[in-house]
């Protein structure tokens, strides 16, 4: 296979976490004997610094001509003024809109080795394999109107939450066609009780279902679906959500896992070309320390083998040696341990090497 990889590395940790997922990427290429070409890009606040955009517009036409993006993370204290005109998170809106994706994609694993590090009792974690849909580009965060304004001396603000059916049921959809690769069961999150925008999407989400037979759809509303993924987070298979819900719920799924460093996340549209990045963000107090856990930017360039090339052998292959590193307790300080970025990143190509080549072949010569 051919295929046009733009990498972002961003603000913070996210140089130093694409560097390693650059080069396993790299190494799948050898082993599998696919050709990868790669571009880097600025994005975020170091664009902002270097061209005054936060996306600046060889990024844009990079990432549009590209088979893949992915993202190490963007922002930091150095451009966190609320009232800057520029800010690093304008171009990833603005990315995620010319690219048109409009589902994130969030897995929740748990790792066997490292349920201690979660701050749930282990014996909760038994079986969670979540996946998280959430819809991206709708909702409270992009209607309208939004606005400030000063009534009778009182300051007042409007936010609107919108959705339209189309919307909903092309989320709805995606998240039922994953399920079908999976445990067969949805669960679709709302406030039906209070919204009108829910009662609006448990309709269509009915509607969707009917063409999925062999999937259970269930509806459960946000609060309770919050308290369940701390009781009972092995209940869930697929979870498909709104904007604003699947913002906070996947993140409070992410302590799961014990680390956000561990958790990888894919942005995707109609087509196959879609946007990974890690979730954890830019990190910038462990910046240039050599310490930032590499596996949540690892993990995501596997889902970008998975979603946009079609590579299911190679992301096992990747998502096998992650797996491999953590029970050889190869772990960066976030897990408890000593290992550098460098050295994290390091034992996973080995261990891919060493779990797909043929005995005594090295990637030099396959």
């Amino acid at each position: 296979m051919q295929a046009l990889i733009t990498l972002l590395p961003g603000d913070g940790i996210g140089p130093e976490v694409i560097s390693e997922a650059h080069a396993v990427l790299q190494t799948v290429a050898q082993i599998f004997q696919h050709d990868f070409l790669f571009a880097e890009h600025a994005i975020g606040g170091s664009a902002i610094d270097a061209h005054k955009n936060p996306l600046p517009d060889e990024t844009l036409q990079a990432c549009l001509a590209s088979d893949a993006v992915l993202l190490g993370a963007v922002g930091g204290p150095a451009w966190d003024d609320p009232r800057a005109a520029l800010r690093p998170e304008q171009g990833l809106l603005r990315l995620r809109k010319e690219m048109q994706v409009f589902a994130n994609l969030r897995p929740i694993h748990v790792y066997p080795g490292l349920r201690h590090a979660s701050p749930l009792r282990e014996e909760r974690l038994e079986k969670v394999d979540i996946l998280i849909v959430r819809e991206l580009t709708g909702g409270l965060y992009f209607g309208t109107p939004r606005l400030q304004e000063r009534i009778d001396g009182e300051r007042r603000a409007v936010d609107t939450l919108e959705y339209s059916e189309s919307e909903i049921r092309r989320v709805v959809s995606l998240a039922l066609r994953l399920a079908q690769e999976r445990r067969k069961h949805v669960t679709s999150v709302d406030k039906a009780n209070v919204l009108e925008t829910s009662r609006l999407w448990r309709q269509v989400a009915a509607e969707v279902a009917r063409d999925f037979p062999e999937v259970r759809l269930e509806n459960q509303l946000v609060d309770s679906a919050a308290m369940r993924l701390i009781v009972a987070p092995g209940e869930f298979d697929v979870l498909v959500t709104e904007n604003m819900f699947g913002d906070i719920l996947s993140d409070a799924a992410s302590t799961l896992s014990g680390s956000l460093g561990l958790l990888p996340s894919a942005a995707l549209g109609e087509g196959k070309r879609g946007l990974y990045e890690p979730v954890h963000g830019s990190a910038p107090d462990i910046a240039g320390e050599g310490i930032a856990n590499p596996i949540g930017a690892v993990l995501s360039g596997a889902m970008l083998l998975r979603h946009s090339l079609a590579l299911e052998e190679a992301a096992l292959a990747v998502e096998r040696a992650v797996s491999m590193t953590l029970e050889a307790n190869i772990l960066t300080p976030d897990l408890g341990g000593e290992a550098s970025t460098r050295e994290v990143g390091e034992r996973i190509r080995s261990f891919l090497e060493r779990t797909v080549l043929p005995e005594g072949q090295t990637k030099e010569n396959a």
